[in-house]
């Protein structure tokens, strides 16, 4: 099975699927869900047998394959995918089908082409595939705008109030982001030999300031994306008017489009520059984290105030990779796919209490526990195990981030710490003020509060539920995978974890 074009297979796969189902009649909108579910469950099938077949103790990068585009400019879809990949392909493949039957009554609800949204979505997973198996920089570039289109549709069109001016600040914002990386990408090529290969660009010696300034190229462009502050303030208002489903992919993958592209791109491809420039990148890291916390604090509005959450999360992603140890770096990762889990839970599980209620205001809510107990619960869990409670996966991650800084800058990781703090004040106070306490009398008279989780529901959070406790406490079959791409990328850089003292040594030896 390691000879299986997987990745080319994974790419095109939903893109055939999401033509199928956009060409199904409008008025059999049942079959257009059907069929997209049943798609994104065989990209799945093929994504486990893709995990099973990888060898974490083999070569760096595996499934490679390179067919010739533009042959002129040395173009070439060239795909190939290590452990940071792979794990980040894993979650899309999970992800996308529980978004779709999440979503089975969302596209009705907007009295938009039921087919159309659908087909949306696995045009969404063909170009989130794309851009973490991209193994040629221009190929990157491209997945990396054309994965915008999609996006920006979900919201403008499928989305709440104010979704047009979401949409547009999001594709303006990741658009400009887009031409600092273009700008980088036509410089890179031009200095490293006119090749977009990644393999052959890594291998390129850039002078100093001609590398600083490409590294400035693709930073600006991945801080963006993540997004890192000060370039956050698109997340909260396309998080809030988009669809819960379409809100999970965004920020639970679409996001983590900027912290692996520094991974994969700025931290090889740029050693010195990306040494040179990680204090700012910790300044802005832990910035982000407390700054992020604050506001998460004072939302009343559900879908901003998770969105908020995540920006304090990349925080800590951000510093987990410019620690330079391979303990923060393997918790950065770890908790790229752990965020995507545990963020994707709380999205989802918000968007269904929103579709009861109709309003995703917290003050339109109080006590709502009493009439709906299981989805509460759900609420409750997904809060958990976003503020990073022990047993549960992103616990793990965020442990690994904070002891990984802490060996080598000790004021940033006391600092990121005071994010933890917060995130027990903003995630048990939404929980209050949503489910818990005296029951608010308007609740009763909406009938759609009367409804606990169904099947289908159930179906979509327990898989999440379980993957989360399963991580929480057996990370290892995920950590195997991804410790040698980190460790990997501290020897592009030139960074070797700091020898543990004399002192340390013999206490551990006692």
């Amino acid at each position: 099975m390691s000879n299986f074009p997987f990745l080319s297979v994974l790419t095109v796969a939903p893109l055939v699927g999401a033509l199928v189902v956009a060409f199904l009649p409008r008025h059999r909108p049942e079959l257009a869900k059907q069929v997209a579910f049943v798609w994104s469950l065989l990209v799945l099938a093929l994504s486990v047998a893709m995990w099973v077949s990888f060898n974490a103790g083999g070569n760096r990068f595996q499934f490679r394959e390179s067919y010739s585009w533009i042959p002129d400019w040395g173009v070439s879809f060239t795909f190939a995918a290590d452990g940071i990949a792979l794990v980040m392909l894993m979650l899309i493949a999970v992800l996308v089908p529980l978004v779709i039957l999440a979503s089975w009554h969302d596209a009705e609800s907007s009295k938009r082409s039921v087919p159309v949204y659908f087909a949306l979505l696995l045009v969404l997973e063909c170009t989130m595939i794309g851009v973490f198996a991209a193994a040629d920089v221009f190929l990157f570039y491209v997945f990396f705008e054309v994965m915008l289109v999609p996006m920006y549709f979900l919201i403008g069109s499928y989305g709440g109030h104010q979704r047009q001016y979401a949409a547009v600040k999001f594709f303006l914002y990741s658009l400009v982001g887009g031409l600092f990386m273009l700008a980088a990408v036509i410089g890179l090529w031009v200095v490293g030999g006119k090749t977009f290969d990644w393999q052959k660009l890594s291998e390129v010696d850039i002078s100093t300031g001609t590398g600083r300034w490409l590294f400035l190229g693709f930073f600006l462009a991945f801080a963006i994306k993540a997004p890192f502050f000060p370039f956050h303030t698109w997340l909260p208002d396309a998080g809030g008017a988009a669809p819960a489903g379409a809100a999970a992919l965004l920020v639970g993958v679409l996001d983590k489009v900027g912290t692996f592209g520094i991974l994969r791109y700025c931290l090889p491809l740029f050693p010195e520059a990306s040494r040179w420039f990680a204090p700012w990148a910790l300044a802005l890291g832990v910035i982000g984290i407390v700054y992020a916390a604050l506001l998460a604090v004072g939302q009343n509005d559900l879908k901003r105030l998770v969105s908020y959450t995540s920006i304090a999360h990349f925080g800590f992603i951000g510093v987990g990779i410019f620690a330079f140890t391979t303990q923060a770096g393997t918790g950065a990762v770890l908790y790229m796919l752990n965020h995507g889990l545990a963020t994707g839970l709380l999205f989802l599980v918000v968007g269904m209490l929103i579709s009861r209620r109709g309003s995703s205001l917290i003050s339109d809510f109080g006590g709502a526990g009493k009439l709906v107990p299981v989805l509460a619960g759900v609420l409750f869990f997904a809060g958990l195990a976003s503020l990073a409670l022990p047993g549960t996966a992103p616990f793990i991650s965020e442990f690994l981030v904070l002891i990984g800084t802490f060996t080598v800058n000790k004021p940033v990781a006391i600092i990121a710490t005071l994010g933890i703090i917060l995130a027990a004040a903003y995630v048990l106070w939404m929980v209050q003020r949503t489910t818990q306490g005296t029951l608010n009398p308007t609740l009763t008279e909406v009938d759609g509060m009367r409804r606990d989780l169904n099947l289908r529901e159930k179906v979509v959070v327990a898989p999440l539920i379980a993957l989360i406790v399963l991580l929480g406490f057996f990370p290892k079959p995920v950590t195997d995978v991804i410790n040698p791409a980190v460790q990997a990328t501290m020897d592009d850089i030139g960074r070797t974890d700091p020898a543990p003292s004399v002192g340390t040594v013999q206490e551990a030896a006692k």
